[in-house]
């Protein structure tokens, strides 16, 4: 069974290794991996971190790319390696734009399409835009539709997707973290980060609130308002903020505006996965608008303020381990010093249960394409 799996951003990749990884282990499978470029720096960090050699590298990236382009230019070069390899299946994860315009080319050329972290949503198309109205369009063309928990199967039954093509798998994403914890040198970067990027900060008297922001729906006055929020935390003396910032120059901008010089602001460049893993589990709690590291954060008992107006992962909520907060300066700041001063209510928040799954999942995946094929 011949199996592509294409991905083309940083947050793809981290998901999608586990599973390429594990299906290394299967005589049954011939696996081969299209990355497309997307993001072409933050993707080639993680491969290095999991070690996978793309078989096929569309390299689409280029100065001032939009969604147009990026749609077509992952359309037309993964159809050429789909020809190329005749796989049987294709598997895609979650909702960027490399997601569905590699989805769009396997259903073009009659094969099937496996979609990982099927079944999240906002039920807002324009919000997180162009993400949630990607997973629908994915949905409506998918074989198989692997959902992380009980509540994303229940989306896609609720849009009439058969339920013999759901299954609830968990989210790879714990398996990401699980494979990476594993590696002995994870811990041992925090000095190298520090030292190189944060000289100023204060280890041994200071809680470390790490925050990352980058959705196209909060740039602009949204994010100057988080930024806001954390320029009135860091009045604190016992905080300090570790931001790796986002490439996108309207994300450097904003927060470069706001937030530089302060000494206990410390402004990162992006890091690599293994480093980022370690700074999140040396944190105290974290400040996003990314939708993985509301998965990530909770196993490892971070909780998680969801600098967002919606969330697909409505899950953390649910299970405690992460608050919506959205965009208002004065509602950021609230909750963040709520859970600095009320250890009771952070040890709430810390020990909920994460609700996304054991770390078994990419193998829960393989078990199942091996039990659908041959295809009919």
């Amino acid at each position: 069974m011949k199996v592509l799996t294409v991905f083309g951003t940083r947050p793809e990749a981290i998901k999608l290794a586990p599973l390429v990884l594990k299906m290394r282990e299967f005589s049954q499978i011939q696996p081969s991996v299209c990355v497309t470029g997307q993001h072409r720096q933050m993707l080639d960090q993680v491969l290095d971190v999991f070690g996978i050699t793309p078989d096929h590298d569309l390299n689409i990236m280029k100065d001032g790319q939009d969604l147009s382009y990026v749609t077509q230019a992952v359309l037309a070069g993964v159809t050429e390696v789909i020809r190329a390899e005749k796989p049987d299946w294709i598997v895609v994860q979650g909702d960027t734009t490399t997601a569905f315009a590699a989805g769009l080319a396997g259903f073009y050329e009659h094969v099937p399409v496996a979609h990982v972290e099927a079944g999240l949503r906002t039920n807002n198309i324009l919000s997180p835009w162009p993400e949630e109205g990607n997973r629908r369009l994915l949905s409506a063309i998918s074989r198989i539709h692997f959902a992380p928990t009980l509540d994303a199967a229940m989306n896609l039954r609720s849009e009439n997707i058969l339920q013999e093509s759901i299954v609830v798998t968990g989210n790879t994403v714990i398996d990401a973290l699980k494979w990476t914890l594993g590696r002995p040198e994870a811990r041992g970067l925090l000095g190298q980060i520090f030292s190189q990027y944060a000289p100023t900060l204060k280890t041994s008297s200071t809680r470390q609130i790490l925050v990352t922001l980058h959705r196209r729906e909060n740039l602009g006055e949204k994010l100057r308002n988080i930024c806001l929020a954390i320029s009135e935390i860091a009045r604190r003396d016992d905080v300090e903020i570790i931001f790796p910032v986002h490439l996108n120059p309207k994300v450097q901008q904003t927060v470069r505006e706001l937030l530089s010089g302060r000494k206990n602001i410390h402004l990162l460049p992006p890091l690599d996965y293994l480093p980022f893993v370690a700074l999140l589990g040396n944190s105290y709690l974290v400040i996003t608008d990314s939708g993985g590291i509301q998965e990530e954060a909770p196993g490892l008992g971070k909780p998680v303020l969801v600098a967002r107006d919606t969330t697909e992962r409505p899950e953390a909520i649910d299970a405690g381990t992460a608050v919506l907060v959205g965009a208002e300066s004065r509602n950021i700041a609230d909750v963040c010093f709520s859970l600095l001063d009320n250890e009771e209510k952070y040890r709430e928040m810390a020990t909920a249960v994460n609700p996304f799954g054991d770390g078994n999942a990419a193998l829960k995946i393989i078990e199942n394409l091996i039990r659908l094929h041959p295809i009919e």
